[in-house]
């Protein structure tokens, strides 16, 4: 049932939410939480409604948008109720803000929240920079945003990182419980080598990806590259290296995923892209600060963007040759000598090459033979004297 009140005010909209239940013969409410969706007034709020519907059958609560509308009109409150059907297993209380009213969204809110339960605050779509300090945010305990929905994604991650506030989250980072599940439990099976290097690939506006790659960097204490992936949506393709190889966890189609682990047979696991109303479910079990979240935020800076593939331990050989094969770059300028003669002619510059370490060297030798020759001359000329001498 939908019922609308237009041009009212929250004290109208509290008295019809009495006479509903009443009506109703409902004497309690069983509800757990308060959910406050802040967005702009259009289409995209009906999805947003749609995926609080869903999740509240696991968590039933009730459902505040705050939906803002056309800042230049007239201050103007149009409020809408829906109960029964059309609200899933909560009570959906739209609220459409017009003119300067739509800046005083928390002022509405407060007279209809529930009494002695949390208060969670969603921004489906454009969230402010830091969350915790919006109005809304602080009558929150907990504040779930979605960069994935931002204009600007890897910008909007990178604004969660700079304002994050205990009790912050956002679905970026809810889409990843499947992945990480599956790179966790891939490395509790033999053998337990330890990941020297890994790679994330994904689409270049990914935040998910962005996370996933920091989450790795700060759990495994290794270098961790994120790259650009040729094909695919969202996350595509991790890799993690090891002494024993490399294990590979790969869902180009963004349904269904191959991991591969050396001395074991492909596996194909269930890695279906998460819905929105699934994410936000999960989101609302639980309403403490998520510290492997903050964590993954602080180790972002950890992650190295590039396109280099991840190396095998076989692969790491010849790096240590490198500077080997760097050498004959350091005999270029020698070798470069002979074409700054003036004539420029070919015959010409090779000459000097020919000459300049056999002269040096030739000269000495020659010197040390004449001088050996005349030493020898003046011991022989003075050999008959001594023997004259000794006779006599």
């Amino acid at each position: 049932m939908i019922i609308d009140l237009p041009s009212t005010t929250t004290s109208q909209v509290n008295s019809k939410l009495v006479q509903l239940r009443e009506e109703g013969g409902a004497v309690t409410l069983g509800r757990v939480l308060t959910l406050v969706i802040v967005t702009d007034d259009g289409a995209k709020t009906e999805d947003a409604v749609d995926a609080a519907n869903d999740a509240s059958r696991e968590h039933p609560c009730r459902v505040i948008v705050v939906a803002r509308g056309a800042r230049k009109a007239a201050p103007r409150l149009d409020a809408q109720i829906r109960v029964g059907g059309d609200a899933g297993a909560s009570e959906v209380i739209v609220l459409r803000l017009y003119g300067e009213l739509a800046n005083e969204g928390a002022s509405c809110v407060v007279p209809l929240l529930l009494p002695d339960t949390p208060v969670v605050a969603w921004w489906p779509h454009e969230a402010p920079a830091v969350p915790a300090k919006d109005p809304i945010g602080q009558l929150a305990q907990r504040r779930i945003t979605d960069a994935a929905a931002e204009k600007n994604p890897i910008k909007a991650l990178d604004q969660r990182k700079s304002g994050y506030t205990p009790g912050d989250t956002d679905l970026a980072w809810t889409r990843l419980t499947l992945w990480r599940a599956m790179l966790a439990s891939a490395l509790d099976l033999p053998p337990f080598d330890r990941v020297t290097e890994a790679e994330v690939s994904g689409e270049a506006d990914s935040p998910s990806t962005d996370l996933l790659a920091a989450w790795l960097a700060g759990a495994l204490k290794a270098p961790v590259k994120r790259s650009k992936a040729a094909r695919g949506v969202g996350i595509v393709d991790v890799k993690l290296a090891r002494k024993s190889g490399v294990v590979e966890l790969l869902r180009p189609d963004g349904k269904v995923g191959t991991l591969t682990q050396p001395g074991q047979p492909q596996r194909r696991v269930a890695l279906q892209r998460r819905e929105i109303r699934d994410c936000l479910a999960e989101e609302l079990r639980r309403l403490d600060p998520d510290e492997v979240y903050e964590s993954a935020l602080r180790s972002l800076g950890k992650v190295v963007r590039g396109r280099t593939p991840v190396k095998t331990s076989a692969a790491r050989k010849p790096a240590a040759t490198k500077p080997v094969a760097d050498k004959p770059t350091v005999d270029k300028p020698v070798a470069d000598k002979p074409t700054e003669s003036p004539n420029g002619e070919a015959p010409a510059a090779k000459a000097p090459a020919k000459a300049t370490a056999p002269a040096k060297t030739a000269a000495p030798v020659k010197a040390t033979a004449k001088a050996a020759a005349k030493t020898a001359a003046k011991t022989a000329a003075k050999a008959p004297a001594k023997a004259a001498k000794a006779k006599a």
